[in-house]
């Protein structure tokens, strides 16, 4: 039953075979909120006429086209790869078996370069008979990407999103999603520092360590690409070309928690680089759980300050810095579903 609004709303991605060559859109994600748009810029001629104030229409010129905006979902059990992919810029095509019907994903950074989105966003118009009418983006890089979890929440990605172009025309998808994707709550997260990090076969993993024992409020890990998001130049109509790396990629990570010395304070002022693992442990599969886990095998505490602001406990608000050992890839994205099609 159609009702003019948000309710009606879909957001169906596919992974672009050509940079900015669009495809059919295939997979359908529930989504939070999306601000996905075009952004057009005009130019305006500066020629002087006796006897006019005012700026004329026929001397006014559109310039350049691009796509930007975010997209937020719940961190989904099923899905999730085709999205990490494009994130981190990882190689992963195809799941690997694990056992019986869990398969797994690992992904890590490769690079940006070729690698793109056609994103379709269904918006309806409250205007009866209610249509949802469809806005296409070719040609979508994520520049930008952040997890997060609340105490008592659900984890969410967040997507900053570059695209080349947008169109209209495109006739709206059917939505399909993947049948039994769930959830991952806050009662399935675990976090945990230390340890000594080490790759075998392409997997990073953490032997040691100890999960945090300090209350932990709430945690954000985000990414910025650093993409050049302006590469117009003249005659290509004003639609840029692809946007290629141009600068230093950084991953950092926010940890909101109650005060604590030993564990994170004097990790502060060591300045000491220690791995950090964040795990969504969900369903059983067999013999394996459903999982979403980044490890991050080098990160430093670079700001901790403890705050006395009332008669409440003290909290921390604690900012690191992931960075690359030279020896561990400075992130890897592990997921086990039941997917075993290409990502």
């Amino acid at each position: 039953m159609a009702t003019g609004a948000g309710l009606d709303a879909q957001l169906m991605v596919a992974q672009e075979t050509t940079w900015g060559t669009p495809v059919t859109v295939t997979r359908g994600y529930e989504f939070l909120s999306e601000s996905l748009n075009q952004d057009i810029t005009y130019t305006d001629s500066a020629g002087l006429r006796t006897g006019t104030t005012f700026k004329r229409t026929n001397r006014t010129k559109q310039a350049r086209f691009s796509v930007g905006g975010d997209i937020e979902i719940e961190v989904p059990t099923l899905g999730a790869g085709l999205l990490v992919k494009n994130m981190l810029g990882s190689s992963v095509t195809t799941p690997t078996l694990v056992s019986g019907s869990a398969y797994k994903q690992i992904h890590t950074p490769v690079g940006m370069a070729g690698l793109g989105l056609t994103m379709q966003v269904g918006r309806p118009e409250p205007t009866s008979p209610y249509t949802v009418r469809p806005f296409t983006y070719e040609g979508c890089k994520v520049t930008k990407w952040e997890i997060s979890l609340k105490d008592g929440g659900l984890a969410t990605l967040k997507l900053t999103v570059d695209g080349q172009v947008e169109s209209t025309a495109t006739a709206l998808a059917t939505a399909s999603f993947l049948a039994g994707a769930a959830t991952y709550s806050f009662n399935q997260a675990t976090i945990k520092l230390g340890g000594t990090a080490a790759t075998a076969s392409g997997e990073t993993t953490i032997t040691g360590g100890t999960a945090l024992a300090t209350v932990a409020k709430s945690i954000t890990i985000s990414g910025d690409n650093s993409l050049a998001t302006d590469r117009f130049g003249i005659g290509n109509a004003g639609q840029k070309k692809e946007q290629l790396q141009n600068g230093m990629q950084t991953i950092s990570v926010k940890l909101d928690t109650e005060f604590s010395k030993t564990e994170l304070y004097d990790l502060y002022t060591a300045g000491t680089a220690v791995p950090m693992q964040f795990d969504l442990t969900g369903a059983a599969i067999g013999a394996a759980n459903f999982l979403f886990s980044v490890i991050l095998p080098s990160c430093i505490l670079k700001k901790a300050p403890p705050a006395v602001s009332g008669p409440d406990i003290v909290q921390m608000s604690t900012e690191w810095e992931a960075e690359w050992d030279e020896t561990n890839p400075p992130i890897q994205v592990k997921i086990v579903s039941t997917e075993s099609t290409n990502i």
